[in-house]
């Protein structure tokens, strides 16, 4: 249970004064749904302003105070043109005050025409006319308190503000307890680190790099004890020792002979499976590496000692996929397969499962349906995970239920990993990787091009569709955002290619609907659609050999390890493949790198690396490629730095300070419960 102590933080934010459902929404969506997450809602940065009395005084590109006389109001003529606002300081310098979107609404009621204002805001250049875009602050006296120093700045969602956001962190850290140190003592004075209230008070006032490191290491300290809890766990489980005798894996009648990578990895996995232990490995391979024949290879070693093996999946379309290659690599051994999901109803559903409880199916396939309680199994003694980065331990600790004893795992990941984020995210697993391309795999094209020469490229696209090819069109947002920018959203970018293609084109995006993404996704892998334009939600383990183009807009958005996922689409043929890397016109310095890297490179591994050190802990918080560490607090620089410290600490905890038990455990129980890596206490109750 969770210790009492952190019942304030675990209150819902709707227990904040001023919280109601209208401003529950845009909270909820930046997943600010209780008192903890406010505290953690770091600043992105810290700006500081200057009162002048007319923008002469001002640079442009400055943060500044002005009082402001309203003139005129002026709407654009289309909802999404911009709402300015013209005012005079106090010499008559004319200024915009510039809206998009929604927020225009609030500056017809705070600036009425023939009123003074104090505008609170970064002073800019538009054409010929100074503006300050979506002001900061809009009050009517005492401006000159605006001039405040080190700011935050949070990011918001539409319908927050930043007084706003910055009032209710305020309140959630007048709420926020004195905890427990979890640390070890030497590591505090050495490192002259605040305590964890005081390094949250710290952070939301200014930058604070000590205070910064604090709060990144608790994170790092909580993730590396749950997982060596889990492991720890895991190593006294009594799971089925599985030697195979060669009879199936013999029949396999594979296109071209394993790579080295391959066969050392199925070594490991096979020496892993022989012990009583369960195991708990990671198989990291480069996109196209063979991660499926080692996985069968696997599989068919648990067949071969008389047990069943399943496979999981994140979503349906790959566990289709996975099934229908399994079945036909697995065909000459006269392995029975299966295929459940979610979709499965009636008679074909209830064969499935009585040939799982009655041991005639050997390998099953599909999505977490394969571990609902109405499934059962003769003997369950092997278990894939597939794009095990969409999995939490949580789902792993929960297949452990499943089988008469605790099954073998092995996690599979096609996202190449640096070294160090491998002990963040997977600190409780063997680690296997496959880094050799099996022969035949044919390099893939690389070219960048300015977004200017798209004309020309759809041209080249409908030489590709006129040649019976197919093709992925990758776009980064789903829907424009309001902005002065034009965003190629993946709707705005779907309309123009099918007025061009018609029905050969079809979408898929976050925010479609289950059923009617995979019935476009069904529609792509059939061929009866030529191109697919979509978000990143394609980026894993789509198989349409067909597919020799893939063109991928504002490439500078996407972080290097996902440009080389999105490539690894194409290429899966025996025809040359291509991958176009459009941009805007401004590129930044570590944009320029990143798209070089992309042409020059094709090892995952390597740009896993270089990703990371190009980013290091230059990118602010925030602004992070979604979904590249398990960490909300630690940046990537902070990961590299701090994170083998954290896993010597949590190992001394458990060595030598007796684990959970004693003053010290206790304060790291708070700590577990406080960053939801709780399993790790559940492991060690359940044990």
């Amino acid at each position: 249970m969770r210790p009492d102590i952190l019942n304030p933080l675990f209150a819902e934010t709707e227990t904040l004064d001023g919280v109601g459902p209208k401003l529950k929404k845009p909270l909820d969506r930046l997943g600010l749904t209780r008192v903890r997450d406010l505290d953690y809602h770091l600043p992105e940065r810290f700006v500081t302003r200057r009162a002048v009395h007319n923008v002469d005084d001002a640079g442009e590109g400055e943060q500044i105070v002005v009082k402001l006389s309203v003139t005129e109001h002026r709407s654009g003529r289309s909802p999404r043109a911009p709402y300015r606002v013209l005012a005079q300081d106090g010499i008559g310098n004319v200024i915009a005050l510039t809206y998009f979107g929604r927020a225009s609404y609030n500056a017809k009621k705070q600036l009425p025409v023939g009123e003074t204002r104090w505008v609170a805001g970064k002073l800019e250049r538009f054409g010929d006319m100074l503006q300050i875009v979506h002001p900061d602050h809009v009050v009517e006296e005492d401006g000159e308190t605006l001039q405040r120093l080190c700011e935050p700045v949070y990011r918001l969602s539409e319908g927050l503000t930043q007084p706003k956001i910055a009032g209710l962190v305020d309140q959630s850290l007048a709420r926020t307890p004195e905890l427990p140190e979890w640390i070890d003592s030497s590591q505090v004075n050495k490192e002259d680190w605040p305590t964890w209230r005081d390094a949250l008070v710290l952070v939301h006032k200014g930058e604070n790099a000590p205070a910064r490191d604090r709060l990144a290491y608790d994170e790092l300290l909580a993730n590396s004890l749950a997982l060596m809890l889990v492991r720890a766990d895991n190593r006294k489980r009594k799971g089925q020792p599985l030697q195979g005798n060669g009879t199936y894996r013999g029949k396999l009648a594979l296109p071209f002979p394993l790579t080295g990578a391959q066969r050392r990895s199925i070594a490991e996995i096979e020496g892993d499976m022989a012990q009583e232990a369960p195991m708990l490995r990671l198989l990291q391979g480069d996109v196209g590496a063979g991660k499926t024949i080692v996985a069968l290879e696997a599989m068919l070693i648990a067949v071969e000692a008389g047990a069943q093996a399943a496979l999981l999946a994140p979503t349906e379309i790959l566990a289709r996929q996975h099934y229908e290659s399994l079945r036909r690599m697995a065909e000459p051994t006269g392995a029975r397969v299966a295929l459940l999901t979610g979709r499965d109803k009636g008679k074909a559903r209830e064969a499935t499962l009585m040939g799982l409880l009655d041991g005639s199916i050997d390998l099953v396939v599909g999505t977490h349906a394969i571990f609902q309680d109405a499934v059962s199994y003769r003997n369950l003694a092997m278990v894939v995970i597939d794009e095990q980065h969409r999995f939490g331990v949580g789902q792993r600790l929960m297949l452990a239920s499943k089988g008469r004893r605790a099954p073998h795992v092995l996690a599979m990941t096609a996202t190449p990993i640096p070294r160090t984020l491998t002990l963040a995210q997977y600190g409780e697993l063997d680690v296997s990787k496959l880094d050799e391309l099996p022969p035949g795999r044919q390099a893939i094209d690389t070219v960048v091009m300015g977004q200017a020469r798209i004309g020309a490229l759809v041209d080249r696209l409908a030489a590709q569709i006129a040649e019976g090819r197919q093709a992925y069109w990758v776009c980064p947002m789903v829907r424009e955002m309001d902005g002065p920018e034009e965003i190629a959203a993946a709707e705005a970018r779907y309309a123009a290619l099918k007025e061009r293609f018609g029905d050969d084109v079809v979408m898929v995006h976050g925010q479609l609907g289950a059923e009617l993404k995979d019935a476009a996704m069904e529609r792509f892998a059939r061929g009866d659609a030529k191109l697919l334009v979509a978000t990143t939600v394609i980026e894993v383990g789509v198989d349409v050999p067909n597919a020799t183009l893939m063109v991928i807009e504002q490439a500078e958005r996407f972080g290097l390890a996902q440009l080389h996922q999105l490539r690894g689409r194409v290429g899966r043929g025996s025809e040359k493949s291509f991958c176009v890397l459009l941009h805007g016109e401004t590129l930044s310095e570590t944009a320029q790198k990143r798209l070089a890297l992309m042409r020059e490179s094709q090892d995952g591994f390597f740009l896993a690396e270089e990703d990371l050190r190009l980013r290091g802990g230059g990118e602010l918080l925030g602004t992070r490629q979604s979904g590249d560490t398990p960490f909300a607090v630690a940046s990537l620089e902070q990961i590299t730095e701090l994170l083998p410290k954290a896993y010597d600490d949590a190992r001394l905890l458990m060595e030598r300070d007796g684990g959970l038990e004693g003053k010290r455990g206790e304060a790291a129980r708070v700590l577990l419960y406080l960053f939801e890596r709780d399993f790790g206490v559940k492991t060690l109750r359940g044990g």
